[in-house]
């Protein structure tokens, strides 16, 4: 597996193919999920193959926005049946590869520890200092797509999801679980303190 080779090809093709108006799922986010990914995996003594495998994982598991905003994990999996084998990697490590990728789908859905370790690091700052930072990015994105309309549909939507989702590592509930569910309390007392729009 040539790693250093594909991961210059795809964080070039995401930088330059990437819709502009992603505020949230850009290459920043993915650079943030990798670094995760790479912490999480220390904690859970993930090496070798198994690392290397989770790390083109991360790399690819957003690529499918450059086409299509809805489902696009199986477009990732499109892509990374495209162009991994040029770099090496067999259809074995692609099918695990797009397994992780999958994973993350919403609501995730891991079925092993590398899966496990993709969707806590896609959420991480769930439970991190700079929630509220990033989480202005995806609201952006969320009202450029009409998905809410307001920062009290916002509010609630967070809620919702917050509560529904869970850390599945023991390192990502070591690192992340106190802090989330103090960010729950604070964007419900966001909710019951901010006048209705309109």
């Amino acid at each position: 597996m040539e790693f250093n080779r594909v991961k210059k090809f795809i964080l070039d093709k995401l930088k330059n193919e990437l819709p502009a108006s992603l505020t949230y799922h850009s290459t920043r986010h993915i650079k943030d999920v990798y670094r995760s990914a790479k912490k999480i995996a220390k904690m859970e003594n993930v090496t070798g193959e198994d690392l290397t495998l989770l790390l083109t994982a991360v790399l690819f598991h957003d690529s499918g926005f450059m086409w299509q905003l809805y489902q696009h994990e199986i477009v990732s999996c499109d892509i990374v049946k495209k162009y991994l084998p040029d770099y090496g990697y067999s259809q074995e490590q692609i099918s695990r590869i797009c397994g992780m990728i999958m994973a993350t789908q919403i609501p995730q859905s891991p079925q092993n520890l590398l899966e496990e370790i993709i969707c806590d690091s896609d959420l991480d700052y769930l439970g991190r200092d700079d929630f509220f930072q990033i989480g202005e990015g995806l609201y952006q994105e969320l009202r450029m797509f009409d998905v809410i309309n307001n920062e009290h549909d916002w509010n609630r939507l967070q809620v919702r999801f917050l509560e529904n989702h869970h850390y599945f590592t023991a390192s990502a509930k070591q690192l992340r679980k106190a802090k989330k569910d103090e960010y729950i309390a604070m964007v419900k007392e966001k909710i019951s303190t901010t006048p209705l729009p309109g």
